[in-house]
């Protein structure tokens, strides 16, 4: 693992080099401030993994630095040290975002498992998460800190860019990892069906409820339960959730009597919910529940840097398996997709490899091996002609009305399969369908 800096900040000099001489020895880069004001000049200069700074300073105290520091690079990890007189200040640090506290006079020992849990986590998080990019990092970061509480989730980010593993890193991380994490995609699964899966159902509830059955939040109690594409929930299913989510008790579809639930909540989106909200199409006051905490999960072509590690690591996860003896890709192949704008993300890009293993004739994967879309991104003059955005710009909408009514065209019309090379979902698709009012011949569309 990289080495890792950390900013040490105390108005007394003496500690200051107490604490140095310490974290030197354990090979960590150490920068040291007298004060708040002088630790958040540093902070402005250069990235810290993590900060350790004392609770009671003249001028900017610990709680001060602590939101600065936050506000500036929501990534930093900090760790508070504190005298016995000020543990709920402390303990009110936690609330505001600290990893952690440390009551003095403490011993070495003690601040060196400190430091090196909340280190190792993130460390942890690097091997859930191949990524190479400062975007990503400060995701991973974020997974750390949000990890600690119990509050709601909100994964925000396109489809394909990883948002469940980003939920099963924070799972993973949190003090629930030890039970359940289950996981239901909202738009998978058809409506009527979704609040059985959900909450559960009592038999004879309704036709084809032969026998009871428990619903997620039941199986996940104790645990953490992922709501992906949560845009997709129906309006009622919408109010019941909430209630869920602030009783902390749910009913059974049929029931007659509540059961108590204690779960975290994760929820994914890769819709703009805010504006859903002005809509009328999300409910506000479900929003603001499932929005305490959020992970904004940049796309693939925002955090180019990840590209090289992805093509490397989805190259040995599909040829470990196989007879196929894959060294690589040709210089041409590699370029083109490094250039390409992996419009479906981390998916594609996965997907890609895995069918270019299939198909490579030799020991390296060649151009004709990619899929369609990524090579015709290149122009006559190979990996060099390859698409840019026009300087004249372009109408958005006219290329995504293009893109659907070609999928649609390619399908002969059948929304479930035009949604999966697009890579969108069933009710993403429909309501762009109806939105450009593109439909069959005949005024069907099929699902």
């Amino acid at each position: 693992m990289s080495r890792k800096n950390i900013l040490v900040v105390d108005d007394e000099k003496s500690q200051r080099e107490i604490l140095e001489m310490i974290l030197v020895d354990e090979g960590y880069d150490v920068t040291t401030a007298a004060s708040g004001e002088a630790a958040m000049k540093f902070a402005k200069d250069r990235r810290f993994d993590l900060a350790l700074t004392d609770l009671k300073m003249t001028g900017m105290d610990g709680i001060e630095l602590l939101q600065h520091l936050l506000a500036f690079d929501s990534s930093i990890i900090v760790i508070l040290l504190t005298a016995h007189g000020s543990i709920e200040s402390a303990k009110e640090a936690l609330r505001r975002g600290a990893f952690d506290y440390l009551e003095k006079p403490y011993d070495k020992a003690a601040l060196l498992e400190t430091i090196n849990r909340a280190l190792d986590r993130l460390d942890a998080i690097d091997v859930e998460i191949i990524s190479a990019s400062p975007k990503m990092e400060t995701v991973k970061k974020m997974i750390l800190k949000v990890a600690r509480s119990n509050s709601t989730v909100l994964i925000r980010g396109e489809s394909g860019t990883g948002k469940e593993l980003i939920a099963r890193a924070v799972h993973n991380q949190s003090p629930r990892s030890t039970e359940m994490f289950q996981a239901v995609n909202c738009a998978a699964i058809n409506e009527n069906l979704l609040e059985s899966e959900l909450f559960g159902h009592e038999k004879g509830s309704f036709t084809g409820a032969h026998a009871e059955k428990k619903g997620l939040f039941e199986i996940a109690d104790r645990g953490t339960l992922f709501l992906d594409e949560i845009a997709e929930l129906d309006v009622g299913i919408q109010a019941k959730l909430l209630r869920a989510l602030q009783e902390r008790k749910i009913r059974r579809v049929g029931g007659t009597h509540e059961l108590s639930v204690d779960v975290r909540v994760i929820a994914a989106t890769n819709r703009d919910l805010r504006a859903m909200v002005s809509d009328g199409r999300f409910r506000d006051d479900l929003y603001y529940r499932i929005n305490v905490l959020s992970i904004d999960v940049p796309p693939l072509r925002e955090r180019r840097d990840d590209i090289p590690v992805l093509i490397d690591y989805f190259l040995k996860k599909h040829t470990r398996n196989t007879s196929r003896l894959i060294t690589g890709l040709t210089t041409e192949t590699r370029k083109v997709m490094l250039d390409y704008s992996w419009p479906g993300n981390v998916r594609q890009l996965e997907s890609a490899i895995e069918r270019a293993i299939l198909l490579a004739e030799g020991d390296q994967i060649t151009l004709e091996d990619l899929p369609s879309e990524v090579r015709q991104d290149v122009g006559p003059g190979g990996a060099e002609g390859a698409f840019k955005l026009p300087a004249e710009g372009i109408n958005f909408e006219d290329v995504e009305r293009n893109l659907i009514t070609q999928a649609m065209e390619q399908t002969d019309y059948n929304i479930t399969k035009a949604a999966k090379l697009l890579g969108l979902t069933f009710r993403t698709l429909q309501y762009r369908l109806e939105k450009f009012g593109i439909k069959k011949a005949d005024g069907e569309n099929e699902e």
